[in-house]
């Protein structure tokens, strides 16, 4: 028996009938392969069947539905034996099928939180956002933690921070240090709170007291060397690369020069654009960088050469205005921040060099500089630090200048 029958008699005996053609036009779209939108379709079917036999009307779906029938009809599954099953296959598709719906207008939007902590956390995350410019990723992390204090303390009510003591910050840090490992992971909870504190305080409130308890955990700093790439593993990388014809081979070796030669980082690698790139003038544009600020940058030769190579010879046809796009569906959209670092994770396996993280590139950079007799502001300003301190840390790398004032050694020869 053909395995999809079931798929595609459930399918069209059920209440999604009428967005078969939406859903074609959406993966369509997105370029998917016919064999990925077959399996797409045959889950949908399998999740349409099981909402037939649970009488559950098409405007309740969400995904608190989809998750139930994940969780709780997939373990337990009788259907036709040649239903598909695969968890990864049911859950892909059935965030496609929440798109088109929405699209359609035919289950609500995501809601947005309308309690009195939700509107706490906006204004905080608008002042993160345009007082102190921090990073979304960042400021996603802080909300988070303020989130479980203020859902925690006043749960539906409105906050009224003076209701807060320092002992209940106190419980709360050490309630929460339990979930971290390491004192850098407790860092960033002591500096969501007094970041948080500290907006309280633009709003007329007194949080001094709350401030001088969250104290950070002890943590030297600078004690220890950032590692680098030597030279040696410099050129097994590069050699790797140039030695490599597979898959997005251009691609990879384009993104570990913008790494090596630029010392970008993942997320600036894959927001560069093509319009971010003067040939003519050999310099490069970064846009949306940490710092929240646009800086010009020289294109070294290499780099140049290597983002050349992908955009004549690999690079697939698209209106994405992107340097990196995907090559898989969903294609016409830009590569993340999270295939940044996998492709260099990649190269280092390729290379035979037991690395995994791609900021290791920008500390081999900053490394090469100052071998080369770059001052540590050229350093900074070349790595785009907002404070000269962050790249202090870089100092102990410079065996040349260290060499020039370090003290005989006791005992020793002069």
């Amino acid at each position: 028996m053909n395995p999809h029958y079931h798929a595609t008699t459930w399918l069209l005996d059920s209440q999604l009938a009428p967005y078969i053609d939406a859903l074609k036009h959406h993966f369509i779209q997105g370029r998917y392969s016919p064999h990925t939108v077959d399996t797409y379709f045959s889950c949908i079917a399998h999740f349409a069947h099981w909402l037939s036999q649970s009488d559950i009307d098409i405007n309740r779906i969400n995904e608190t539905v989809a998750q139930q029938f994940l969780d709780d009809h997939l373990p337990n599954c009788k259907c036709a034996k040649q239903v598909l099953r695969s968890r990864g296959d049911l859950h892909a598709s059935l965030g496609h099928l929440l798109v088109v719906l929405r699209a359609n207008a035919i289950i609500a939007d995501l809601t947005v939180g309308t309690t009195p902590v939700d509107d706490e956390l906006r204004d905080f995350d608008d002042h993160m956002n345009h007082v102190h410019g921090l990073a979304p990723k960042t400021r996603k992390h802080y909300l988070c933690i303020i989130r479980r204090l203020l859902f925690e303390r006043f749960s539906d009510h409105p906050v009224v921070i003076s209701a807060i003591n320092p002992q209940d910050v106190r419980t709360f840090i050490a309630c929460q240090s339990k979930l971290y490992s390491s004192s850098n992971s407790i860092s960033a909870l002591v500096s969501a709170l007094r970041s948080y504190f500290r907006f309280r305080i633009t709003r007329g409130d007194l949080t001094h007291h709350l401030i001088g308890v969250t104290s950070y955990p002890a943590n030297w700093q600078l004690s220890s060397l950032p590692k680098t790439l030597r030279n040696t593993e410099v050129e097994r990388l590069l050699a790797a690369l140039s030695g490599y014809d597979g898959p997005s081979a251009l691609r990879t070796a384009a993104i570990v020069h913008c790494a090596l030669d630029l010392g970008l980082r993942s997320s600036e690698v894959a927001n560069l654009g093509l319009d971010d790139i003067n040939w003519d003038a050999a310099t490069i544009t970064l846009r949306r960088t940490k710092g929240r600020r646009e800086d010009m940058m020289p294109l070294p030769v290499a780099t140049g050469q290597a983002i050349a190579n992908y955009l004549q010879f690999e690079r697939p046809q698209t209106t994405n205005r992107k340097v990196f796009v995907r090559i898989i569906a969903p294609r016409d959209q830009p590569v993340g921040p999270d295939l940044v670092r996998k492709s260099i994770r990649q190269a280092y396996t390729r290379a035979g060099l037991p690395y995994t993280r791609a900021h290791l590139l920008r500390h081999t950079m900053a490394s090469r500089l100052l071998e080369s007799g770059s001052s540590l502001k050229e350093v900074a300003d070349v790595l785009r630090h907002r404070s000269l301190n962050t790249t202090l840390t870089y100092a102990k790398l410079d065996s040349r200048n260290l060499a020039a004032v370090a003290l005989p050694w006791p005992g020793g020869k002069s």
